[in-house]
């Protein structure tokens, strides 16, 4: 997949039309479909499940990159796996079992994800660099749209790619939050390959290629 890539966040869009709103991702520039899973316990709302993006997969060819921010994520990833997923990224402050999650997601077939809160460092994520394929980071506190981007977060994105070229490993890096026309040249010259928006893209305001 050729880099960066734009993957629209469907957490902003308006959920009684997602037919719509993945219309609209695949016409501006989309390569991906961002799926915001909340349980209303790791983060305080709660969007949508397996039904939702099961009935919504017949709708794009786009791959669905599942971002789980829920408790015990390790429960999950088969049933998103069966409804639909190609990437399933969870968060590492949310399971004591990321090796085994990310083996799991392999196992699937789909590529592996983990992300991390502005509050955990890039070192949380050490013993499992080698595996993952995508690493996300949170440039706002999960669980709300439309929040300020949090300067501090494109450093580590400039950490992880240092990283990866030191160690030769080869996932890659995407940035979720605050993401418009003002920070979108920060992510990038950090060496954010995936870009995830949701406001800015949904109203028409980021200016993509």
């Amino acid at each position: 997949m050729k880099t960066p890539v734009l993957a629209p966040s469907l957490l902003s869009a308006d959920f009684s039309n997602l037919e719509s709103a993945i219309k609209q991702i695949e016409n501006n520039g989309g390569s991906v479909v961002h799926i915001d899973v909340m349980d209303g316990h790791f983060v305080p709302e709660i969007t949508y499940g397996q039904p939702v993006v099961r009935s919504i997969r017949n709708l794009t060819k786009l791959p669905f990159d599942v971002h789980l921010m829920v408790e015990k994520p390790e429960n999950h990833i088969v049933s998103f796996a069966d409804a639909g997923a190609d990437w399933i990224t969870f968060h590492i402050e949310a399971t004591a079992h990321s090796h085994r999650l990310i083996q799991m997601i392999h196992e699937r077939g789909l590529k592996a994800g983990v992300s991390i809160c502005p509050g955990t460092s890039v070192s949380a994520l050490s013993e499992i660099l080698e595996y993952a394929d995508i690493i996300l980071v949170m440039t706002v506190n999960p669980g709300w749209g439309g929040q300020k981007f949090i300067e501090s977060c494109a450093d580590k994105v400039a950490e992880l790619k240092k990283i990866r070229a030191e160690h030769n490993y080869n996932y890659l890096i995407s940035v979720d939050g605050g993401i418009n026309n003002d920070t979108l040249k920060t992510v990038l010259d950090a060496g954010a390959d995936v870009i995830v928006s949701g406001s800015s893209f949904f109203n028409g305001s980021l200016k993509w290629n």
